[in-house]
């Protein structure tokens, strides 16, 4: 397998030949404005393209294999203008350059999304050690060497599916387990994009998928997301200590800021002197879904919604799985962020929400929560939709 250095060289080299081949003719560019030129590359020796996915209502997804990510996703505003409501970059070298603008903005994440502390844990008496890359904790399967970061095989069926399909070795980032996995993106004719992750394992692992947009429902991406309305159907939620590990405990939202159960501008409450907030420097909490009850989750009802006044987008999210994350793009805006060029211009901090469906974090080290646990001979499915309206 070839380094980085090699592997962004080989973007670099691809993507300059296919723009340089591309100048001096009309290019054929996406709703959404992106030139699928910038991602038609070869990395780790495998293509790389930029899939569109459509349906008769004007919406648009546009997804690239490298890392599942969904680049861009349009809808039309209450003023029937198409949309671009998730962040990322225009260009695939910048996806794929690791060290100066790692992210992951629209990734499909695996094996195990969120963070396991320490890196470690025990299953059928065996521990495991995994890749410790958020301080001393294990954060979205290895981050820059998970899944996120790697080439799946892609197959689009018409217009509206697209196939991802990822081969991951046992052991890789620590993991026990040969994994067979397959992430299927729908637009609806609804407006919905309906999210699936299937996979089998030859021996006992983990397995925790999710999808990781960035959504601001304004289109604008130059300014924060405090007047976003958020809604999310829990009663509780896992309170996490200052390296974002769960304690263990289950607390009611009940007179707290992390209440959403009546929808409210996430600006009402993201500067909360509440320790959870302070601690995160705002959201990047998993709450405890209602729509899971008895072992089982019910993806026909709303988990969440989010919905922006500016352009009337309202999106409802639903879920078979136990919990999301809510995230307010806290690191956004900080850093070395502002110095890095996104898709939209520079984005400030809390400019963004991502809703995560998920098992609880760190949860194969909390055994009375719900397991993440795949064995042989057993399928895992989990499924995230979110459908866009406007009102």
């Amino acid at each position: 397998m070839k380094n980085f250095k090699q592997v962004f060289a080989s973007t670099t080299v691809a993507v300059a030949l296919l723009t340089a081949c591309a100048s001096g003719e009309q290019k054929a560019l996406t709703v959404s404005g992106l030139d699928p030129a910038k991602f038609d590359t070869i990395i780790n020796e495998k293509p790389v393209k930029l899939y569109t996915l459509k349906n008769q209502q004007g919406m648009e997804v546009c997804i690239t294999n490298y890392g599942g990510r969904v680049v861009s996703l349009v809808v039309n505003d209450k003023d029937g203008k198409p949309t671009d409501v998730v962040l990322g970059f225009d260009n695939i070298a910048q996806y794929a350059d690791t060290l100066n603008s790692p992210t992951d903005y629209g990734s499909s994440v695996g094996r195990y999304a969120n963070r396991i502390k320490g890196g470690q844990f025990t299953l059928n008496d065996s521990t495991y050690q995994l890749k410790q890359n958020d301080g001393p904790n294990c954060l979205h399967g290895g981050g820059t060497t998970g899944w996120m970061n790697q080439v799946y095989d892609a197959e689009q069926i018409g217009d509206s599916i697209l196939k991802l399909t990822i081969v991951a070795e046992d052991g890789e980032n620590g993991f026990p387990g040969k994994v067979t996995a397959v992430t299927t993106y729908k637009v609806t004719a609804d407006n919905m994009l309906d999210i699936t992750w299937e996979a089998e394992t030859d021996k006992p692992t983990i397995i925790n998928q999710t999808n990781h947009n960035y959504y601001n429902l304004s289109g604008n991406f130059t300014e924060p997301g405090y007047d976003m309305v958020l809604y999310v159907n829990a009663d509780n939620f896992t309170p996490s200590d200052k390296l974002y590990i769960p304690t263990g405990e289950v607390k009611s939202v009940e007179g707290t800021p992390m209440d959403f159960r009546t929808a409210h501008a996430i600006g009402d409450s993201i500067k909360s002197q509440f320790d959870q907030i302070q601690n995160a420097g705002g959201y990047d909490h998993n709450w405890c879904l209602n729509t899971y009850k008895d072992g089982k989750g019910d993806d026909t009802q709303v988990c969440a919604s989010l919905y922006s006044p500016k352009t009337g987008i309202f999106m409802e999210m639903y879920t078979n799985e136990p919990g999301v994350q809510v995230y307010s793009g806290n690191f956004q805006g900080v850093g070395n962020e502002p110095n890095i060029k996104h898709k939209g211009g520079v984005y400030p901090q809390h400019v963004s929400v991502c809703l995560e469906s998920q098992k609880y974090p760190d949860s194969p080290n909390k055994k009375d929560w719900i397991q993440p646990v795949l064995n042989p001979g057993e399928k895992y499915y989990s499924r995230a939709a979110y459908k866009f309206s406007v009102k």
